[in-house]
């Protein structure tokens, strides 16, 4: 199998040059089953190399002007949209995703994070206050905090790694930077983009290895005073553990459990093929998708009649495949976990009414040993259910039904997390007052997953610590002094 053809082989990215390393572990094609690449399996010495380039670089990136720093980001951007095409089919290839997806989202998102910070960290202002009578005035000054440790996921691998090493790089700080073993071509592939930007060497290293190995020894490191990290509550729990005696400065965006509350008053024409995305794209394997549907009583045998139908045309497909809705999942170990949480609510008693288990895939020979799985839709589940309370990362979704708004609103907020929820409804008070009361850092009302990067992103409860977003990452990324001149 993996002897048929030549394999890929990415090299760690560190003070502007590729280096091998001396072991590596294999990394699959999730359509086919099959080894495609071998990705470095990285730990303390590649980490340290890569830590020491990134503080010699430090003095030299962070004392250019913000203006000089936003042209080079620039240059990023416009290299990588030139190459659109090429990191769009590599991500679809890596992470399984539909080739359309990787297109239009992965891709595009990925060269905005750069423009976006770019042009953001030209517009930051500074407070300064006056106390005349004592003879002083007071100003507050914003610095780049150093060595910046960036963890990214598997699940969108280059459009969450820019959207750290971005604004990392605009406030001023060099990155050290651990993306996913799962997923780690496109930040292989945007290393190549760096050199030609203007990037100088050390700026951004790419270390690349598994969590235990070189995400602990990142994370552990006394030299770098700051993680941002998307990815599991457990990693977090483990990265807040070896950042603790070191005091680092942490940025978590963990995983959700993200309700869709759908009033009577709905419009069902727009809010199921809307819920019908929110539950599935990307396999389901977005922190954002909705994996628990409310929906009121008296439109609850329409809404499940009309959204199974409307699951049911979803076609899971090859990712290359143009009419494909959905790709395969990331690993076969996470595919196993996914169709575990529908035997369990099989267990319970509850009815899967399209997907798994139901309805037959069908895929070309070569893809018969890729990690795919239908869109699945559960009913007849108690809330207490761990397909109701856990986080399955999957293309499954439960639909529930319920009659008053206070019920609803107590329902979705029984969860550890409080990431993102979406609520439907004509009625705009109704909307203001729910979204107001649901435990969410994000709240989409008619709608799901539009974006305004200037805003705060980030959840509540076990969905995270900090927020991201213009301020909010350049607040993270920088540290604030306050200065006072006596004159």
């Amino acid at each position: 199998m993996a002897g048929t053809k030549a394999l890929l082989m990415l090299e760690n990215f560190i003070d502007g040059k590729f280096s091998p390393c001396s072991s590596y572990i294999d990394s699959y094609d999730p359509s086919t089953g099959e080894v495609y690449c071998r990705v470095p399996n990285s730990g303390k010495d590649e980490i340290e190399a890569a830590v020491k380039a990134a503080r010699e670089a430090f003095p030299g990136w962070s004392s250019r002007s913000p203006q000089e720093r936003s042209r080079v980001l620039n240059q990023v951007a416009d290299l990588l949209e030139q190459s659109l095409e090429e990191f769009a089919q590599a991500e679809s290839k890596d992470q399984g995703k539909t080739l359309a997806l990787a297109r239009t989202m992965d891709i595009p998102r990925s060269v905005q994070n750069f423009r976006f910070f770019a042009s953001s960290i030209l517009h930051h202002t500074s407070e300064c206050t006056q106390m005349d009578h004592l003879g002083c005035m007071h100003y507050t000054v914003r610095t780049p905090v150093g060595v910046a440790g960036l963890i990214s996921p598997w699940n969108l691998p280059l459009y969450l790694l820019t959207w750290k090493i971005a604004p990392a790089m605009a406030a001023g700080n060099t990155v050290v930077a651990k993306p996913s073993e799962l997923t780690s071509v496109t930040a292989w592939m945007l290393c190549t983009l760096l050199d030609k930007a203007g990037v100088p060497p050390g700026v951004v290293n790419i270390v690349f290895g598994t969590g235990p190995r070189v995400g602990e020894a990142l994370v552990s490191h006394p030299e770098v005073p700051l993680i941002s990290f998307t990815g599991s509550q457990p990693t977090a729990e483990r990265i807040t553990q070896l950042s603790a005696p070191h005091c680092k400065k942490l940025s978590l965006e963990l995983g959700g459990k993200n309700p869709a509350i759908i009033f009577e008053d709905a419009n069902l024409d727009e809010c199921i093929p809307a819920t019908v995305r929110s539950s599935f794209a990307n396999q389901g394997e977005i922190c954002l998708c909705t994996s628990r549907i409310f929906v009121q009583k008296s439109i609850y045998t329409e809404f499940l009649k009309r959204f199974v139908e409307a699951t049911r045309k979803w076609k899971v497909g090859i990712p290359s495949d143009p009419l494909a809705s959905m790709g395969a999942l990331i690993s076969k170990a996470h595919l196993e976990k996914v169709r575990s949480y529908v035997k369990r609510a099989l267990a319970e008693g509850a009815q899967i009414w399209c997907g798994e288990g139901v309805d037959k895939l069908n895929l070309p020979a070569r893809n018969q040993a890729g990690y795919f799985m239908l869109p699945t839709v559960i009913t007849d589940i108690k809330d207490e259910s761990c397909c109701m309370t856990e986080e399955i990362f999957g293309p499954v979704t439960c639909v529930v039904p319920f009659d008053s708004e206070e019920e609803v609103i107590e329902r979705a907020n029984n969860v550890k997390y409080g990431l993102a929820a979406t609520v439907w409804s004509s009625n705009v008070g109704r909307v203001h007052r729910v979204a107001k009361k649901l435990q969410s850092g994000l709240v989409w009302t008619n709608c799901w997953l539009i974006r305004e990067l200037n805003l705060p992103f980030g959840g509540m409860k076990s969905s995270g610590i900090g927020r991201e977003g213009a301020k909010d990452s350049y607040d993270f990324f920088t540290e604030i002094k306050t200065i006072t001149v006596k004159h």
